[in-house]
């Protein structure tokens, strides 16, 4: 696309996203009072149709980050309009508990980012088929314990390396988004943040190990897809002659193995920034009773905690790992200015499900619909907010307290009238919210992270619908069978 037409395209879209506001408000129905109108989806779609199309139209104009941050100033700053001068009462709030939700995000994905840049596993790893599964299995078991973001940043580059002999190694990037960045994470509440939010509210640490049956039917039938499809591409490399580098093997050792407990760190300022705020005597020395108040202090402290342990981490390693890690800032920039308009644009999108879900609107009452549903959603809107909305509506399908998930765990089929007791919902809802990210590109942080990198490092990667038709058939037909075999 010549640059009078991205010009021209670039003026379109924000002469789109400023009007939409006005147009949205002038629409409204009686609901408006209460939600924004469904119109104002449109920039949150308007931002997922750039990503997706734009790099395939203009793919050397969308290259800069500098573009993609006016793609997201545009859409977002159209957004903001609507939520400072024309939505309904509580948009405020609304946006300052999303500002703070995209610091706390960022200075995450930065921390890990830049920790995991200063691991460098040195020795000769060949990416066979047998070897990549192996990794990627140890990718989803520490993606459970550290969180999908840093087992994601962890592995992303020596699998990279390890394949680097291959022409094509773009469908083992696309698995390791499947499996670590997403999929690894349900079995506690340190591997994704719904489960964090759930255990906040209530719902008990050990709890989550509960879902080792579906983690494991999940991990295990995805790992064998791979491996099968692994050693199809590897085959078709050593018929055209690229086979892996001979040489003398060197053993393999870990330098930097010292910025592990700098990510244990990590773990730590978020899981003790997440109870202490919670904690009533906290509360009360701060002298804060407001909520939101409460919450930004949790995610300012855990922000400042988490940048500084990274500026520590950086700081103590040598920049000769970096560099043999070809550490660059290009991609964590790149994540922070799409993220931005991202999380700004979706917020009319998730007070809409939330008022339809306090509302009972939804239109769904059993474990696998709960489990669609959350997924969906989760596929495209922060999976967070998506499940907390989910386990309220099925708190009031149960008639338990939404803040306090142990009385869903406990609700029988006796009290509550319904086909399945609360538990299964809970169920539903978590596995759909942690599984499903990995359907899209934004699906989850580390997932755009993890495309970042890899293409960085010279991989070509796919579209966002490129990535999606892999999702498609594969995620799809596996989260059929989960469905089968424990949700209906």
């Amino acid at each position: 696309m010549r640059t009078k037409n991205v010009r021209g395209f670039t003026a379109l879209l924000a002469t789109a996203a400023w009007l939409v506001p006005w147009t949205a408000a002038a629409s409204s129905g009686a609901e408006a009072e209460a939600a924004p109108p469904m119109w104002m989806i449109s920039p949150f779609v308007l931002m997922l149709l750039c990503i997706a199309i734009v790099p395939l139209a203009a793919s050397h104009w969308w290259e800069p980050n500098r573009n993609k941050a006016i793609i997201s100033a545009i859409l977002g700053g159209g957004t903001l309009v609507y939520l400072l001068w024309l939505a309904p009462e509580g948009a405020g709030e609304r946006l300052v508990i999303t500002l703070f939700d995209y610091v706390a995000f960022i200075s995450l994905l930065a921390s890990l980012f830049i920790i995991a840049g200063g691991i460098y596993l040195k020795g000769t790893l060949v990416g066979t088929p047998l070897v990549n599964t192996f990794v990627l299995f140890i990718g989803a078991v520490i993606a459970s314990f550290m969180g999908t973001t840093g087992a994601a940043m962890i592995l992303i580059r020596p699998i990279l390396r390890a394949n680097s002999w291959r022409k094509s190694p773009i469908h083992i990037v696309v698995f390791t988004i499947f499996l670590v960045a997403n999929i690894g994470g349900l079995l506690t509440p340190l591997g994704d943040p719904p489960l964090f939010l759930g255990f906040l509210k209530k719902v008990p640490f050990e709890w989550t190990f509960r879902l080792l049956p579906q983690w494991a039917f999940t991990v295990g039938l995805v790992l064998l897809v791979f491996f099968i499809f692994d050693t199809i591409m590897y085959k078709a490399e050593i018929r055209r002659g690229n086979g892996p580098p001979a040489g003398e093997k060197e053993p393999l050792r870990l330098e930097g193995a010292y910025n592990f407990a700098f990510l244990a760190g990590i773990i730590a300022a978020i899981v003790g920034a997440g109870m202490v705020s919670q904690h009533e005597l906290v509360r009360s020395w701060l002298g804060v009773e407001n909520d939101l108040a409460v919450d930004a202090i949790e995610k300012v402290s855990q922000s400042v905690a988490m940048l500084a342990i990274a500026f520590v981490a950086m700081r103590a390693t040598p920049v000769r790992i970096r560099r043999d890690n070809s550490f660059s800032w290009g991609p964590i920039v790149e994540v922070a200015v799409l993220f931005i308009g991202i999380f700004v644009t979706m917020i009319p999108a998730l007070w809409i499900l939330d008022y339809l879900g306090s509302q009972n609107k939804l239109g769904i009452s059993q474990p696998w619909q709960f489990f669609w549903a959350s997924g969906g959603l989760s596929s495209f809107l922060d999976n967070a907010p998506t499940y907390l909305t989910f386990t309220a509506a099925a708190s009031g399908l149960n008639h338990t307290d939404p803040n306090n998930l142990m009385q869903l765990i406990k609700a029988t089929t006796d009290t509550t009238q319904l086909s399945a007791p609360g538990v299964a919902y809970l169920r539903a809802v978590s596995t759909g919210a942690v599984f499903m990210g990995a359907n899209t590109y934004i699906g989850n942080g580390p997932n755009f992270m993890v495309k970042a990198i890899a293409e960085s490092s010279g991989v070509k990667m796919p579209s966002f619908f490129g990535y999606m038709l892999y999702s498609i058939c594969i995620l799809i037909p596996t989260f059929v069978l989960v469905t089968l075999v424990f949700f209906i």
